[in-house]
């Protein structure tokens, strides 16, 4: 059962990431062009606004990047930290808990970004496409972190 649970890892990583990059790229869409109910409730964030119409550029760009998985390591870092920076300037000072503060998207998609960040695109991503994560030994290095199967 392990064994094949980790032959589908991959596969469930690159599903994971295009989900979250969808939704991420979503929230930057919604803000910046009305769409899907708009920012918080209807309408656009002002063009040039700080923080607001940046985030919403770094959620479509960064989001749009993760979901087709091109870049993905450096997107999911940026959109990592704009949530991290989220979570503490605009939520956390409400409250110390994000069930309290309501910073739980935030949190959620600080977490999953830096996921990200460490075990790359998975499977059905543009960067094994262009090769733009395979360098010099990258084939044998994948191979001494395989997971161990029993």
């Amino acid at each position: 059962m392990s064994n094949r649970l980790n032959q589908g890892q991959p596969y469930a990583l690159g599903l994971f990431r295009i989900v979250i990059g969808l939704l991420f790229a979503c929230h930057g869409a919604a803000s910046l062009f009305g769409v899907l109910g708009g920012a918080m409730g209807g309408g656009t964030v002002p063009t040039g606004t700080w923080p607001g119409w940046y985030a919403a550029v770094i959620q479509l760009v960064a989001g749009g990047l993760v979901l087709v998985g091109l870049g993905t390591r450096t997107a999911a870092f940026l959109a990592s930290g704009s949530m991290a920076y989220a979570y503490f300037k605009v939520h956390q000072p409400e409250a110390l808990f994000p069930l309290q503060n309501s910073g739980e998207s935030a949190a959620l998609f600080c977490w999953a970004f830096l996921l990200l960040v460490f075990t790359g695109p998975g499977a059905l991503a543009l960067d094994r496409l262009f090769g733009a994560t395979r360098g010099a030994g990258a084939e044998q290095r994948e191979k001494q972190a395989a997971p161990v199967t029993a």
